[in-house]
């Protein structure tokens, strides 16, 4: 089977897995989950790997590692850190409340962001002429996801989700989210300076 299409059916399969947090089943949930991240990881893998190459130019290629370095750990962190890991991806439900915090001020869907930077970073690295034609197909599965869970799925998943949707963007920073995600990322040093000066 064609890998780019493998990649479509982990898309596919991770809309299953939000339905099965909705109906709080969590052993289809967590098999969704793990099918998903499989089935994407791994097309993404043979894609960079068994494709004929673009030719791109040494100083690209140091840009696409460059990116690859800073993509990544922020795809895992947005999704597997700052998200409760066992809340999120293991129990029954989506979680007990809404996250709003680092990564989320930002955008309502940072993964987005991230795994499209990965994807760039990706072709530059592997040279790959397939990832070439199948990143803007996987792209725009993530998209049409996130539109999904945005539209029909957190609002009922969480109470909160339209005061979010209201103070926070979809996908694209503006100047008020980029200054509240700026400022989560100061919190924690001014937390702990605050705390040094009351020792």
């Amino acid at each position: 089977m064609n890998y780019t299409v493998i990649g479509v059916l982990g898309f596919l399969v991770a809309y299953l897995f939000d339905v099965f947090s909705l109906k709080r089943v969590p052993r289809a949930k967590q098999g969704a989950g793990i099918l998903a991240v499989g089935l994407i990881g791994y097309a993404t893998l043979m894609v960079c790997l068994k494709s004929e190459r673009l030719g791109i130019p040494a100083g690209l290629i140091w840009l696409g590692w460059a990116l690859l370095c800073v993509s990544a750990p922020l795809l895992i962190y947005s999704l597997f850190i700052n998200l409760p890991f066992r809340k999120t991806y293991v129990m029954s439900g989506a979680g007990d409340e809404l996250i709003r915090t680092k990564t989320y001020t930002l955008v309502r869907h940072p993964g987005v962001i991230w795994y499209t930077l990965l994807l760039i970073s990706l072709i530059l690295v592997s040279e790959s002429k397939l990832l070439l034609i199948a990143s803007p197909i996987w792209f725009l599965m993530d998209v049409l996801h996130v539109i999904i869970q945005d539209k029909f799925l957190f609002g009922k998943m969480f109470a909160d989700y339209e005061d979010y949707r209201i103070e926070t963007p979809m996908l694209i920073p503006n100047r008020k989210s980029i200054i509240t995600f700026l400022r989560s990322l100061r919190q924690p040093k001014i937390q702990s300076a605050l705390q040094e000066r009351r020792r």
